[in-house]
């Protein structure tokens, strides 16, 4: 079946500073370049230079004159995201847009970070969490808006208290929808926090419905030598436009949240198609498990003490 073109305009972004996350290829490369096409100056932190440069020459290709750079960056280290923080504080330049889109999924087995933690809880969102502690005093100088990629996957599920680490009972799924649970809470709480201390950041949330981009394809760094059966059935039904999207289509939620001259505060934005796993980006209802300030708060604390990255009240 035929697919329409399905896209969004974005706002002038000149003299806006922009980071995203996970924009060394796919959807995240995707945004980039539209962002640079709008004006911004686009940063793409990066854990492979080789990866990174290769983007940065496609953007430049794509757009005449754009204005993007690359930085180092391992979400799976702590140590890694306070070195960009670092980076980013002495070059002391206001950031206008943060968007946190890189992500893990599905590894062939349990891992875990740097740091002790299991590989997506820990690189999904703790990572975040520690990058936008680290850049709060630019996001504050820059009145940012802070978008955070969660996963139709954070539809049901819960945060798994009893053993955050999954260290007893290692269930794949279970931890990737708690690492996207634990996000989006997060994100949402950011918008609270900010808003009571008057940080001057406005934080939401997107999601970019199921289309083939990389999060299941081969990744030799998490060990997974060859492409799922998950993402070859996921290519053939956006080939035939069938439920899922598109790469092209699936950055546009995050687009939307991210520079929308309409998008709120504390929402989230996804495909607005069937099952919202396609079709164009609108805003959507909160999932049930995101929905609770309690639980949010929960998840902020447990976050500042396995990160021993705090957020100062004012």
């Amino acid at each position: 079946m035929p697919r329409g073109t399905i896209d969004i305009t974005l706002p002038d972004l000149t003299g806006k500073r922009v980071v995203v996350t996970g924009a060394s290829d796919g959807m995240g490369l995707g945004m980039a370049r539209q962002l640079t096409a709008a004006g911004a100056e686009v940063i793409i932190p990066v854990r492979n230079q080789r990866k990174g440069e290769a983007a940065i020459a496609a953007i430049r290709h794509a757009v005449a004159g754009a204005d993007v750079s690359l930085r180092g960056l391992d979400l799976a280290s702590l140590d890694s995201v306070a070195a960009l923080g670092d980076t980013l504080r002495e070059e002391g330049r206001p950031i206008h847009i943060l968007i946190n889109n890189a992500g893990v999924m599905r590894p062939p087995n349990r891992q875990t970070t740097a740091d002790g933690y299991e590989i997506q809880f820990g690189t999904n969102h703790l990572g975040h969490f520690a990058l936008v502690g680290h850049l709060l005093p630019l996001l504050r100088a820059g009145r940012a808006r802070v978008t955070s990629q969660i996963s139709i996957a954070a539809r049901r599920g819960a945060i798994n208290w009893d053993d955050l680490n999954w260290e007893r009972s290692y269930d794949v799924m279970r931890a990737y929808g708690q690492s996207k649970i634990a996000f989006g809470l997060f994100g949402l709480e950011l918008e609270r926090r900010s808003q009571a201390h008057g940080w001057g950041i406005t934080s939401n949330l997107s999601h970019p419905g199921v289309a083939p981009t990389s999060l299941l394809a081969a990744r030799p760094e998490i060990g997974r030598g060859e492409d799922t059966p998950h993402i070859r059935r996921i290519r053939a039904l956006s080939a035939r436009g069938i439920l899922a999207g598109t790469v092209e289509t699936a950055k546009l939620p995050a687009l939307m949240a991210a520079t929308g001259p309409d998008a709120k505060q504390g929402a989230l934005y996804s495909p607005s198609g069937l099952g919202r796993l396609g079709g164009p980006p609108a805003e959507q209802r909160l999932y049930p498990p995101l929905r609770s300030a309690e639980e949010a708060a929960r998840v902020w604390r447990a976050s500042e003490q396995l990160t021993k990255v705090s957020f100062p009240a004012s």
